[in-house]
């Protein structure tokens, strides 16, 4: 079968090579109507560029690694899917790499990716992205990267970034237990190394107090991004004297962990306890009740991160390209079963 080369887009549009290059890397010198031309040869032939032969015919690279940290198989998923489908739009590889975020020598290992592999930066995602000393490192090294934060608004503090505002949609989540008439709501942390877990925590907090409700320490326990350490501390909070009647997981994962415990306890849910978690991730449609959350767009957070470290390559590789700005992003609640006003105490007989 033969693949069409960037020689046949040529001679198909009508054009030099230089141009069909020029048109394939964005560089703003080309006509409107002969990129028009190209774009639709391109198209008709169903070419796509090597990225690997384009990097070794000039001194710039046109791969990038996605750099990630994260047992959430749905979240590494998606955050792939959406850096995958720019570096196709662009005509750019793609390089995975997970690794430990705590390792000493991380830096040693970024920098050693970047310059073997040849990639022209990388794609950070959390908790790599949220770390003071490699970020310092990268930068030394002259490794350009765009990290994925939790923030609620744009640091504005030099490095490129696309970040998201955890704290408003769990304050969204905690708001709308607390319409339904919840005072006793639980809160399950994730690792606290992401940003993402005390953002999240500090606006259920944050709602609480505008609401006029204590914050009871004995209804927030500590834990990590997982199943196991919902069911686990759900069983704790529904132990308690006083056990809460809604409880706030810190993602899908833990959330699925407080239904797996409350079934496990004879509990009717919503009835007995409310449930929300945090990302939207496929558990929480098919979950029965479906789960109460925030819909975290994680593939379009991966998507426009790769898209917004392609601009800054741009700009470092052509003068007068003015700086791309920062994106951010705020999940949305999204109000299913597992939700319900608590259930009132039996009326007194006689």
């Amino acid at each position: 079968m033969h693949h069409p080369t960037i020689k046949d887009v040529a001679e198909r549009a009508g054009v030099s090579l230089k141009t069909v290059s020029r048109v394939i890397n964005r560089e703003a010198s080309v006509r409107a109507d002969t990129r028009e031309r190209v774009e639709r040869a391109i198209e008709a032939m169903g070419y796509r560029p090597d990225p690997s032969a384009r990097s070794l015919r000039s001194t710039h690279s046109y791969a990038i690694g996605l750099v990630y940290d994260n047992p959430n198989a749905h979240y590494v998923i998606s955050m792939q899917e959406g850096v995958l489908s720019a570096c196709r739009e662009r005509g750019y590889g793609l390089q995975i790499h997970p690794c430990d975020s705590s390792s000493p020598k991380l830096a040693e290992e970024l920098v050693a990716l970047a310059r073997r592999s040849r990639l022209a930066g990388l794609v950070l995602a959390p908790p790599m992205s949220e770390q003071a000393e490699l970020i310092a490192r990268l930068k030394a090294q002259g490794i350009p990267f765009v990290r994925i934060i939790a923030s609620r608004e744009d640091p504005q503090d030099g490095s490129p970034c696309v970040w998201v505002d955890d704290r408003d949609a769990a304050y969204a989540i905690t708001e709308h237990l607390i319409q339904l008439g919840h005072t006793r709501i639980g809160f399950l942390w994730g690792e606290p190394h992401h940003r993402s877990s005390p953002e999240r925590y500090q606006g259920y907090a944050d709602a609480l107090k505008d609401y006029g409700i204590p914050l009871d320490r004995k209804l927030v326990l500590p834990g990590r991004y997982a199943f196991d350490d919902g069911f686990r501390g759900a069983r704790k909070l529904l132990a308690l004297k006083q056990p809460p009647t809604a409880i706030f997981g810190s993602n899908d994962e833990i959330a699925a962990g407080v239904l797996a415990a409350a079934r496990s306890m004879g509990l009717d849910v919503p009835w007995d306890l409310s449930i929300a978690g945090f990302e939207d991730n496929p558990f929480s449609k098919q979950a029965w009740p479906a789960l109460t959350t925030a819909r975290q767009s994680t593939r379009e957070i991966g998507r426009h991160a790769a898209l917004r470290l392609m601009a800054e390559l741009r700009r470092g590789e052509e003068a007068g390209v003015a700086p791309a700005a920062n994106e951010g992003f705020v999940p949305e609640l999204v109000v299913r079963g597992s939700t319900a006003p608590p259930k009132q105490p039996a009326a007194p007989k006689g």
